[in-house]
């Protein structure tokens, strides 16, 4: 799909129009997620409505300031689609929870005037137990599209997975678990709509391919109002603007390169880049950081 950039050769309003669709976006108030209470937490997976009194800051949040404006910004944002992506806390006591990861998220509810904030409750004391949660929430067929990414990335950034394992763990190909991960880069708007049904996923992978937020969510109001195809919003994007080669979409690479990267990453982390045509023909690139790390990858390489 094509890049759109600034400078268009149509205009957005003469081709989009003016049209507000506002009323037809609900708050995602998560209603029908279970409120916790101090009768303990049933899931570290599923989402839970917490009482904002029940909810502390972190007090070792290295993070000390947050932009007044752009909190505010968020807060407007929170009051119109509601909180797409839950905060994660820890359980500290019978009816008190702490912020692990989500303070701004955090602070623009309190600025919304919400009184419940959608958590995950994260029980740190057993890792094994956190990943089989997420993955069980996962394998449930009532999931939309965002809540699947947004697991997807709980499993990396709670569970300490890489992209491989963690398609490993939940039967997929890399390549899906990427394009999966992908629709979290999309505006808010554009993330609540798909959320609630108002696109598809198909609609969601063309505006992907849109560069610039504010056009990504004109097209989906465009979407939505006009009941566009797949097809048709494709059109729409080639109207845009002349269309620049399209990006390839990862490809499926053979097994055994999978694993060459998984064994080579021990050592070297994320410090791995692939290269690999359809031919075969490639190229392996490893930094590192110091001679010790090279000579602890020697000696793994001598003791096989």
């Amino acid at each position: 799909m094509a890049k759109i950039q600034h400078g268009l050769g149509k205009g957005l309003g003469a081709l989009l129009g003016g049209e507000d669709i506002s009323q037809l976006r609900k708050p995602v108030g998560y209603i029908n997620k279970e409120v916790a209470t101090t009768g303990g937490v049933k899931t570290t997976a599923d989402v839970l409505r917490i009482p904002l009194s029940m909810i502390e800051p972190n007090p070792f949040q290295p993070r000390t300031g947050f932009d007044s404006e752009g909190l505010k910004e968020l807060a407007d944002s929170i009051r119109t689609l509601g909180l797409i992506q839950p905060i994660t806390v820890r359980k500290t006591a019978e009816d008190r929870y702490q912020i692990i990861s989500g303070e701004r998220r955090y602070r623009a509810c309190i600025l919304a005037g919400m009184d419940m904030i959608p958590s995950y409750v994260r029980d740190a004391d057993d890792q094994g137990m956190l990943e089989m949660a997420i993955v069980e929430n996962i394998q449930r067929e009532n999931l939309d599209p965002i809540e699947v990414a947004m697991s997807y990335q709980r499993l990396i950034d709670e569970c300490n997975l890489t992209q491989e394992q963690m398609a490993q763990r939940v039967g997929k190909n890399r390549v899906s678990v990427t394009n999966q991960l992908r629709l979290l880069k999309l505006p808010a708007k554009v993330q609540h709509d798909l959320k609630v049904g108002l696109i598809s996923v198909g609609h969601a992978k063309v505006l992907l391919g849109v560069e610039d937020p504010e056009v990504q969510e004109a097209l989906c109001d465009l979407i939505i109002r006009g009941g566009l195809s797949v097809r048709q919003l494709e059109q729409k994007v080639r109207e845009l603007g002349k269309p620049e080669k399209a990006p390839r979409e990862p490809h499926e690479l053979p097994e055994m390169y999978y694993r060459l990267l998984e064994n080579i990453g021990r050592y070297f982390g994320d410090n791995i880049s692939l290269k690999r045509s359809d031919s075969g023909k490639g190229s392996i690139t490893i930094k590192f950081d110091s001679d010790a790390q090279m000579a602890e990858f020697l000696k793994a390489l001598d003791n096989r």
